[in-house]
């Protein structure tokens, strides 16, 4: 009998333990939605080539999808929600973000990056400069910073239209500085890059190779030797933010087409922290009601009912915690049903161990009557109402998916703490105590 208790107790304790280290610390572990701490929320379209039928138009999403991800994730932004809408939307939601044109601006980048040969060509660069561009060239300016920060056009550039290598064949990507201490960025390329890159610098020693990002000369600096380690840096006055922005983009990859913003909307921080205050003081003040209520009405068992409702909220924000799920404020409302519903399986346990004692029963047999008679009405009660939070938490988007996650995860850890836990607890007392009349 001990070595069942024991074994019992054990699952209680290494159940409580293990929420614990899941929640701790909450404001890191527990990740929040856009309506309770503030952020963005974006929908973007992909731009579609005509007569793209269905799957590719979904399959280009998805890599789309997938280099989003890229960038929210090496921004550091720790509860981004990131989903696909039909075949070419995407829904994005940024939590926390305090800078939204910034990241809104790195989201959309297409990072299209080329290196081109300048065309030294005096003749040609005349012709291109009186509006007359050679076939296979494309004019296009240098531009700087000035004192002031700001880019402007500097040196106009005539260059191959066609690049002498693409950004496809990046693997790396990461911000150095250059001799003037300014940061740049360093690139890094794969074996098929490094080889074409070689070949390159190799056959053009003395001419300029134009680093060009989404149609922008960014740098175009001189060859002056082969280069066979498959590196290569591109300067430009960068700020430590802005190069440090595009090696993300360049890093995670060139989006698969041009991506158009369709809808976004600022949350405010401050709206967040009200949702925060006036959700947890409903759920607060409802808790101490019945609380207060529990004890009220049936005295030591109401303490027994208090213990499995805490309980029963630490199992559903460790899950929560454990499986990355986002609470919102219809989470909280989740809650507080949840509260109200483990509240309920224990008014039904209560209820039925009255009725055995008044039937004359010992203290020991009516506990486990009332457990026993209980359970068929507790299984049922709860089991469809899993069966809508599962229905709302599938097929439900945004707020109602929030409520359908919590309320779940609430009926699920129900069924552990009214039934099983309490259970433990009240049997070891009446055999250990040798209680012979209970007060209920």
């Amino acid at each position: 009998m001990k070595t069942t208790f024991a074994i019992k107790f054990g699952v209680i304790i290494v159940v409580i333990g293990f929420c614990l280290y899941l929640i701790y610390p909450p404001e890191k572990k527990i990740k929040r939605g856009l309506d309770l701490q503030g952020g963005v929320h974006i929908v973007l379209e992909i731009e579609k080539e005509k007569n793209i039928d269905e799957k590719a138009a979904s399959d280009l999403t998805e890599r789309a999808l997938e280099i989003i991800r890229n960038r929210i994730d090496a921004l550091g932004i720790t509860e981004p929600v990131i989903q696909k809408e039909g075949t070419d939307r995407i829904v994005v939601d940024l939590p926390g973000v305090q800078e939204p044109e910034k990241a809104i601006e790195l989201i959309g980048k297409t990072a299209l990056l080329e290196f081109k040969l300048v065309v030294e060509d005096e003749n040609l660069y005349k012709k291109a400069l009186s509006g007359d561009i050679p076939e296979g060239y494309e004019l296009l300016y240098l531009k700087e910073k000035d004192e002031r920060g700001i880019y402007r056009e500097t040196q106009p550039l005539l260059l191959k239209s066609q690049p002498e290598l693409t950004g496809k064949y990046i693997v790396d990507a990461y911000v150095g500085y250059d001799r003037t201490g300014f940061p740049d960025v360093n690139l890094v390329l794969d074996k098929e890059g490094a080889k074409i890159f070689e070949e390159v610098t190799g056959k053009n020693i003395g001419r300029r190779l134009a680093i060009v990002l989404d149609g922008v000369i960014k740098s175009a600096p001189q060859i002056r030797e082969r280069i066979p380690e498959g590196k290569a840096v591109i300067t430009g006055k960068f700020t430590m933010e802005e190069a440090r922005e595009l090696a993300i983009v360049l890093r995670s990859g060139a989006l698969p087409a041009k991506l158009n913003i369709i809808y976004q909307e600022v949350v405010g921080p401050t709206l967040g922290r009200e949702y925060i205050q006036k959700g947890i003081k409903a759920s607060l003040y409802g808790a101490i009601i019945v609380i207060i209520f529990m004890i009220f009405y049936y005295l030591h068992f109401g303490f027994l009912a208090d213990f499995a409702l805490a309980l029963n909220i630490l199992i559903l924000l460790g899950i929560i915690a454990g499986i990355g799920g986002v609470l919102t404020l219809p989470g909280i409302a989740g809650i507080a049903l949840t509260c109200g519903m483990a509240v309920d399986a224990n008014v039904l346990i209560f209820e039925r161990i009255r009725e055995e004692l008044k039937a004359g029963k010992s203290p020991k047999a009516s506990v486990d009557a009332g457990y026993h008679k209980a359970w068929s009405a507790i299984i049922d009660s709860n089991i469809t109402t899993l069966i809508t939070g599962l229905v709302l938490f599938i097929f439900g988007e945004g707020a109602i998916k929030g409520f359908g996650l919590t309320l779940s995860i609430g009926i699920i850890a129900n069924l552990f703490t009214a039934v099983f836990a309490t259970k433990v607890i009240v049997d070891w007392i009446i055999i250990n105590r040798k209680i012979e009349k209970l007060r209920i």
